[in-house]
């Protein structure tokens, strides 16, 4: 049964500010601190490879000192808003009735509700009473593709279904005002907020990319690598300095295996829709990736634009692509990291 992606639409927050606006804010938020630290931070900042970050609230609200309780309340109003106008947009570029989808999957990782997302937009959209739901909450920046391989098995089980694959997330919300930690910095520095929704179907009538094969790859022993830790503040976020490292280490078990069984090698791999996690992660890969004459420009787009939006992000790099005049045949390779360690893989056949 072929499963194809049949729309793929984002949706930014209402707020915005460039990596220059946003300094004198954190300027106010070191004072007190060493001049020497101020210094670093302001250039990691600078140097982080994100031009303009989006956030659910102005940059006033991330600094104001609000309890985890008010910036969760903001979270779960505001993502409900973002993933309602996902969704709406994604259904119109698919041409399809909010009857007409089977499956919804709601990932994000950045707060707290229940019950989840995709209950608040069965009643605001319409969708039908028996759609089957399931919300994906604890996988990172890797729940995006993570969201897409459950959406994937289910359409193969099931012929002529559609599901909708809703990633929404809020960094922003999880900044710690009383953290000075290099973490909690270069969590703020890479991070930005945003949601996206891709739709996909094992309908004959759908066009678009074929899900060729999908896989997940897990790191032993990495637990402590990227994730959260539930503090009375909120969500901490933890990230090991040796998360480039890691990616590059397992790189070849990563991507040529995957390939192998596929019958390819990646110099049969036409586009790479990759997360971008950070620019050191960026710069890692496509190290990796240069030598065989692959770029991955388009991730490198979206990280400066809107920065690491978690789950969400490599939708906004799939978009790219499916804007794209593509022709038939071509293949995608989409890849995400995120915590357990894990990194997962869809192959794409336009």
């Amino acid at each position: 049964m072929s499963v194809r992606i049949a729309s793929v639409a984002t949706q930014l927050p209402p707020y915005s500010r460039t990596t220059e606006e946003i300094i004198p804010f954190l300027k106010l938020w070191l004072s007190g601190q060493e001049e020497r630290f101020q210094r670093k931070v302001i250039k990691l900042f600078e140097n982080a490879g994100v031009q303009r970050r989006y956030s659910i609230m102005d940059a006033e609200e991330v600094f104001r000192n609000t309890s985890f309780e008010e910036k969760n309340d903001i979270y779960k109003r505001e993502t409900i808003a973002l993933a309602e106008s996902a969704l709406t947009k994604a259904m119109h570029k698919a041409k399809l009735k909010a009857e007409e989808l089977d499956y919804i999957i709601s990932v994000s990782c950045t707060g707290i509700m229940i019950p989840s997302i995709d209950a608040f937009l069965i009643n605001r959209l319409g969708l039908r009473q028996d759609i089957v739901r399931l919300p994906v909450t604890e996988m990172g920046c890797v729940a995006g593709v993570s969201g897409m391989i459950y959406a994937k098995n289910f359409l193969q089980a099931n012929p002529n279904k559609r599901a909708a694959v809703i990633a929404i997330e809020s960094p922003t919300s999880t900044f710690q005002l009383d953290d000075f930690s290099m973490v909690n910095i270069v969590s703020a520095a890479i991070f930005g907020d945003g949601c996206a929704c891709a739709i996909l179907s094992s309908h004959p009538d759908d066009l678009g990319p074929e899900i060729v094969d999908e896989a997940m790859y897990h790191f032993f022993n990495t637990e402590r690598l990227m994730g959260f830790d539930l503090k009375n503040s909120g969500l901490q976020m933890v990230l090991d300095k040796e998360v480039p490292e890691k990616i590059a280490e397992h790189f070849p078990e990563i991507i040529h295996p995957f390939l192998k069984k596929n019958k390819l090698s990646i110099e049969d791999v036409d586009h790479l829709i990759f997360h971008p996690g950070g620019k050191k992660i960026v710069e890692t890969i496509e190290a990796l990736f240069g030598s065989l004459g692959k770029n991955i420009d388009e991730t490198k787009a979206v990280l400066s634009e809107y920065g690491n939006m978690s789950s969400a992000t490599v939708l906004y790099v799939l978009e790219r692509f499916m804007k794209k005049e593509i022709k038939a045949g071509e293949l995608g390779l989409m890849l995400s990291f995120g915590p357990g360690f894990s990194a997962q893989r869809l192959l794409l056949k336009w």
